[in-house]
């Protein structure tokens, strides 16, 4: 399964795993442990195509969870204020702080390729593994039909 994966670095290191439908798969908040495993937790329940950061520029540690999966690293134009990663995590019944503010950067990430992958949905390809190819593709930027035909689009 393709992920999208929120990560909120620190002393205790917060990730939340959205799926490609922008639904909650698992999150998570980690004290004292090393990247390697929080890696290995991440790995336990999908492959993330988008690694997120709650801050305009995302951290040393949320780069390297990105680099060590070849994600495309999402970070958000402005920084949330507390109070919104506050209800924003209370709305998916979060209650860790740490997960509550990587919970908010992977729906920042979602939301922002909410609209292509909702119109990759409604293409009519059957298979829902197919469909996550091609979201993934897309998150890379190529275009809609690019990941579709696999041929180059004709750009100006």
């Amino acid at each position: 399964m393709y992920l999208i994966v929120g990560v909120d670095p620190g002393k205790t290191i917060g990730v939340a795993c959205l799926n490609l439908k922008g639904n909650l798969m698992a999150s998570g908040h980690y004290p004292n442990e090393s990247l390697e495993s929080v890696i290995n937790e991440i790995k336990k329940v999908g492959t993330p195509v988008i690694v997120a950061g709650d801050k305009s520029n995302p951290s040393e540690l949320v780069r390297k969870v990105n680099s060590s999966f070849n994600a495309h690293l999402f970070s958000p134009k402005r920084e949330f204020t507390m109070e919104l990663k506050r209800r924003i995590g209370r709305s998916a019944t979060l209650t860790n702080q740490h997960e509550c503010d990587a919970y908010a950067a992977a729906l920042s990430a979602y939301n922002h390729y909410s609209n292509k992958f909702k119109q990759i949905d409604h293409m009519g390809v059957a298979e829902e593994s197919e469909r996550e190819k091609i979201k993934r593709q897309v998150v890379t930027k190529h275009s809609v039909y690019e990941a579709q035909t696999g041929k180059k689009a004709n750009r100006r």
